[in-house]
């Protein structure tokens, strides 16, 4: 009797998760043109749509924020306080949400052959940072020309630091919600409280000083404020364009036990990656089902 070495064979429809994308990184490539290239498809104005939306944003909280609610006065500089928060929640809110719905979004993939399906979100956050691309270079623009802005390695280092946290963040509850936004479509409302409670729950509008004012005698909320993944980032850029640029009288400096936020921030971001994978891998065997 003839024995056959099934070893060399993998399991039907089962990969190593996020490993995979380096193995399939010609199909990751093609999904993201599909992603870039289907955004603006048949739109008048295309790509420029990566600059009016945020453009027009801005002007909205600056008119609101900086002039009604007289913010400018008590921030220097505040228009480059306010964009270089901005982009970063941004980020996250275009990112998140474009991951949510990539599964729902692909679902003719899913369903007809097989291949890692954690490429869809990463997809879909690689697309959304393409087009992040464009608002930063407008924010360094800005910030060079306008404000007298000079980039040093400090600076860079934490952009940097403040992209890759975030971007890690968005991958591990993007993950999350893809899979349940498969089988449970409330999902996608959720995503939209979470993105609004993300705009308003960093320090863009206002100051980490405002937030540690009235946390007086609650200094735990505090704490609990600072670490989010997502305010540890806006507060990186505020470091890194913000502060370089305003006398020194007027910088906010780093808040109180700065150090301790930012490794919560990325255990955070960290364990989100550990339960968004986990609970993708429990939910990927029913998507082709379920969609």
């Amino acid at each position: 009797m003839t024995t056959i070495d099934t070893n060399a064979f993998e399991t039907p429809g089962r990969g190593r998760g996020l490993l995979d994308v380096f193995r399939y990184r010609y199909l990751l490539r093609l999904l993201i043109g599909k992603t870039t290239s289907l955004r603006y498809r048949n739109s008048v104005l295309g790509w420029f749509w990566s600059y009016v939306r945020p453009t027009v944003q801005f002007l909205v909280y600056y008119l609101v924020v900086g002039q009604i609610m007289q913010m400018h006065r008590s921030v220097e500089s505040f228009p480059l306080y306010l964009f270089s928060g901005i982009v970063v929640v941004n980020l996250f809110n275009e990112a998140f949400s474009a991951a949510t719905g990539s599964i729902v979004s692909n679902k003719a993939l899913v369903r007809k052959i097989y291949l890692p399906r954690e490429l869809f979100p990463i997809a879909a956050i690689v697309g959304a940072f393409i087009h992040f691309l464009p608002q930063l270079a407008v924010l360094l623009i800005v910030a060079v020309f306008l404000f007298g802005w000079v980039p040093t390695f400090a600076s860079i280092g934490l952009i940097l630091a403040g992209l890759v946290l975030v971007l890690a963040f968005i991958l591990g509850i993007g993950l999350f919600f893809s899979a349940l936004n498969v089988r449970y479509r409330d999902a996608s409302n959720v995503v939209e409280i979470i993105r609004t409670i993300a705009t308003w729950s960093s320090p863009i509008l206002y100051t980490w000083i405002m937030v540690y004012d009235i946390t007086e005698n609650a200094r735990w909320i505090f704490n609990l404020y600072m670490a989010n993944p997502i305010t540890v980032a806006v507060e990186f850029f505020h470091q890194a364009f913000w502060e370089t640029t305003v006398s020194a009288a007027d910088r906010h400096g780093w808040p109180p036990d700065m150090m301790w936020h930012v490794l919560a921030a990325v255990a955070i971001a960290i364990f989100s990656l550990i339960v968004g994978q986990y609970v993708f891998r429990r939910s990927e065997r029913t998507f082709a089902q379920d969609l």
